[in-house]
């Protein structure tokens, strides 16, 4: 009887080690689409071996180095994790990195999706002539730093 006692008393110390230890250990990273219920927000995790979402970021106007007027309109396709509520800003700064202009991208269909997702933005420079930077950044309603992300057009405003 006391041997059995024994085995009782060596397996709840087991049990309680291995529950320990199960609590403690952290989750391994699967580098897999992290998805917030609700919102249908979605952000890519970035692990090695994946295109980031700025590469896949397509401008089709202004090109690069284009003149353009006070007043212009942007076009081109982000993937979806780049919108928050269908859209995401745009900004012209100046050679001194002010900004002199903005607007809002809004996606062109549905922007729930991992996709890449059409846009259009009507962009208007305050009284800023020359040499500019087109700036499109992710939307990042968080304010996480890790969240951050953009995409740099060189232009010239007429």
């Amino acid at each position: 009887m006391k041997g059995m006692w024994v085995v009782v008393v060596l397996l709840f110390v087991v049990i309680a080690v291995l529950g320990y230890l199960l609590i403690v250990t952290p989750a391994p990273n699967t580098g897999t689409v992290a998805t917030t219920t609700g919102t249908g927000n979605s952000a890519d995790i970035d692990t090695p071996g994946t295109t980031p979402l700025n590469s896949r970021v397509v401008v089709d106007a202004p090109r690069s180095g284009a003149a353009v007027f006070k007043t212009f309109t942007v076009t081109g396709k982000a993937p979806g994790p780049w919108y928050f509520e269908a859209s995401f800003p745009v900004q012209v700064r100046d050679v001194n990195n002010a900004v002199v202009g903005r607007g809002l991208a809004t996606a062109l269909s549905d922007w729930m999706t991992t996709e890449d997702v059409a846009f259009k933005a009507d962009i208007t420079v305050d009284s800023y002539t020359g040499p500019a930077t087109l700036v499109l950044m992710r939307d990042n309603p968080s304010g996480l730093p890790e969240n951050d992300d953009s995409v740099s057009i060189p232009i010239t405003i007429q």
